[in-house]
């Protein structure tokens, strides 16, 4: 718990989308009422993170975790907030600061993924040469990264605001602003094969992944055209029935792993039971759901990823709505994860399977 000008300071920080504030603060408010913290949330418009006030910010923090928060690209225990800082002496506040904290393993400089961030990223990578070697000094950092050691992020929100906070590996994402930077493949038939990517990488861990995705599985892509989510599938050697009225890429056809059916995604069910079923159809997010709780409930698949587009308004309330909605009418245990990806837009992607998960 930090004192900062007279003020007792603790809580969460956590990154999200651009324009998507609202939306996680509205998540942590709930999410922290529910775990029995009282506190409030700030944060503006565009601003790409929300900070959420308790007297307890490393309790909340384990009551949370990372892979439960659905707006949140990353999450953070806060530390500190500084504004003023002189340009010529960044550094003195910030290791003022940090006095009295653990011994941090590894510095991550970041800076909100908006519009008004990004030209920071220069201002980040310099300071954070100038700042290693003085928390090194100051014994805050380890001589060399050390995974086993909490995590120290410094956030510039301008070149005289920061947020400082920190975070464990086990409990927050990998990658610098919670960003796994994906590359398009030259083979892949539409960008949206990117979702599907993140979707594999974020909501399932590395033996997930391995003991889920095999070679000689089944599935279907529902509302394939022309085949990002399919080529995806494909790439683990899943054979997959692709339901789209609208053409596939021939680069798929030619692959032997993918039979193509022209038909309504909506209204197809396999006749046998498949493996996986993904689907990113646009169509409105209760009826995506209430489908899809279809698909687990009578057992025509046994893992599913799917995408709810979410209206302008509400949104958190719908998604929610939806989730509460799918799970009540799959009518069988499940595991559920639900996150708005990088890649994904005005939706978020969940993922449900049957199987039994660590």
């Amino acid at each position: 718990m930090a004192n900062w000008a007279g003020r007792i300071i603790d809580g969460l920080l956590a990154y999200c989308r651009q324009g998507f504030e609202p939306e996680l603060a509205a998540e942590l408010t709930e999410r922290a009422a529910q775990a029995g913290f009282a506190g409030y949330a700030r944060t503006e418009r565009d601003s790409g993170h929300a900070l959420f006030f308790c007297e307890n910010g490393a309790a909340l923090d384990r009551a949370l975790p990372f892979s439960s928060l659905i707006f949140a690209r990353q999450k953070l225990h806060f530390l500190a907030e500084l504004r003023g800082l002189n340009p010529s002496d960044r550094i003195a506040p910030m290791l003022d600061a940090l006095l009295g904290q653990p011994r941090f393993g590894e510095l991550v400089m970041e800076h909100p993924d908006t519009d008004a961030g990004k030209p920071l990223a220069g201002l980040a990578r310099s300071l954070g040469n100038a700042l290693r070697p003085a928390l090194r000094k100051a014994g805050l950092l380890s001589v060399k990264d050390n995974p086993g050691l909490p995590r120290l992020h410094i956030c510039l929100l301008a070149g005289d605001h920061a947020l400082l906070a920190r975070s464990h590996a086990a409990d927050s994402a990998p990658w610098p602003l919670g960003i796994p930077r994906l590359r398009m493949h030259k083979d892949a038939p539409s960008r949206s094969a990117l979702k599907l990517e993140e979707a594999l990488l974020v909501l399932l861990d590395t033996e997930e992944r391995q003991r889920l995705l095999k070679e000689g599985m089944v599935g279907a892509d529902l509302g394939a055209a022309p085949g990002g989510w399919t080529w995806v599938l494909t790439r683990d050697r899943i054979q997959v029935t692709a339901v789209d009225n609208g053409p596939m890429h021939p680069y798929l056809l030619a692959s032997g792993m993918v039979q193509h059916l022209r038909a309504d995604g909506f209204s197809w069910q396999p006749p046998h039971p498949l493996d996986w079923m993904v689907c990113d159809m646009v169509e409105q997010p209760r009826r995506v759901a209430e489908r899809m709780a279809t698909w687990v409930r009578e057992g025509w698949c046994r893992h599913t990823i799917f995408n709810l587009k979410l209206p302008m308004k509400k949104r958190w309330q719908e998604t929610r709505l939806c989730l509460d909605l799918f799970n009540q009418q799959a009518e069988k245990p499940l595991t559920l994860r639900a996150k708005q990806l990088y890649h994904d837009r005005e939706e978020i992607t969940v993922f449900a399977t049957t199987a039994r998960m660590a």
